[in-house]
């Protein structure tokens, strides 16, 4: 089959992708599994971790990654129902892990779940022309467009999880979100909107501020380095946020606890520009901030948040689209951080 193929671990990773025609087959799917002939698929920053390597994970090379995909079932496993055949479904990334039941540990020992992620975890991903994952991954997109439902499922579901179910984000509420532009920023924007809330979006290019205020943002923050939490404030008559989403990090993390209103939520579903930022304690304890991680969803997140790409009520931004023979170029768009939305691979009509 043909597949986009990781030849070896690197930085930049792209002059490691190859547009392979030759890829193995999937074996016939397992009990429990599907296989499925993919319409398209879509690019994450996740995809460049594994290219780079994941610290504490021993990834063998080469390997195919990708866990966006959009595609139509072609044969179940035992035990599927068959009334999968035919469906055109897209995938959620995140395997949950079983509750681990040792004696010895008290209750609610997991007090959230533990992850595992297609294309990364388990390989091969879901840049090749057939994918095979778990019947419990998938949802039925109807008729969305392939290249939509692919830019769709890591992307909304980190976002509404983070939103919804972790920070409890309400109609009417104010919500900041950093990094505007990439996927997972953008679909906290739909998300957002599509609740009733004034949107505050920061980034390092005005170009991309322009594109979120058409795309309904309410505000926009040049970011040039300097303290821009004022300008939040300001925007808010000086009460502050009641939800930072901020995917950024290092970069951006203080700016985002001193925009917070009292009580309000400050939600990490990722750390792009470093793990180790400066913070102030005194404002956390003082203004009752919450501190909330969040990495990708449960099943219901996922089936919730989908049902609103079925209904028409969320649509994904795409940047771009490319033919799977250049995928190599994919790869380098998204590595460039110059993408606004997300960054689709199309296998077939």
């Amino acid at each position: 089959m043909r597949a986009l193929v990781i030849t070896k671990q690197g930085t930049p990773v792209a002059p490691n992708v190859e547009f392979s025609e030759s890829f193995p087959d999937p074996e016939t799917p397992d009990p429990g599994e599907v296989k499925i002939r993919v319409l398209a698929s879509a690019l994450n920053h996740l995809d460049l971790w594994v290219g780079r390597g994941v610290p504490g994970m021993a990834l063998e090379y080469p390997r195919v990654a990708g866990c966006d995909v959009c595609g139509v079932v072609e044969e179940v496993g035992e035990d599927v129902d068959e009334a999968w055949l035919g469906r055109r479904v897209i995938a959620n990334a995140a395997i949950e892990n079983p509750p681990d039941d040792h004696p010895d540990h008290p209750p609610a020992t997991m007090l959230a779940p533990a992850y595992e992620l297609l294309g990364e975890h388990h390989s091969p991903g879901a840049h090749a022309e057939l994918f095979v994952c778990p019947v419990e991954q998938l949802a039925d997109v109807g008729e969305v467009k392939p290249e939509r439902a692919a830019a769709f499922g890591l992307s909304f579901l980190t976002a509404y999880s983070g939103l919804r179910t972790k920070a409890d984000l309400l109609p009417g509420q104010t919500v900041l979100i950093t990094g505007i532009g990439g996927g997972v920023a953008l679909a906290a924007l739909n998300i957002a909107k599509h609740l009733g809330c004034r949107v505050c979006v920061t980034s390092r290019h005005q170009w991309k501020l322009d594109r979120a205020v058409e795309l309904g943002a309410d505000h926009g923050v040049h970011d040039t380095g300097d303290d821009w939490s004022r300008d939040v404030r300001a925007w808010t008559g000086k009460r502050g946020v009641d939800v930072a989403f901020d995917s950024s990090g290092k970069a951006t993390h203080l700016c985002c606890i001193k925009s917070l209103a009292r009580g309000g939520a400050y939600v990490t579903p990722g750390c792009t520009s470093g793990p180790d930022a400066t913070t102030d304690l005194a404002r956390i304890f003082w203004n009752q901030l919450r501190i909330l991680g969040s990495t990708m969803g449960s099943p219901d997140d996922f089936r919730e948040v989908t049902s609103l790409l079925r209904s028409g009520a969320l649509k994904p931004v795409i940047d771009s689209v490319h033919e799977a023979e250049e995928g190599r170029k994919a790869y380098e768009h998204l590595e460039s951080g110059e993408q606004f939305g997300k960054v689709v691979i199309r296998w077939a009509e």
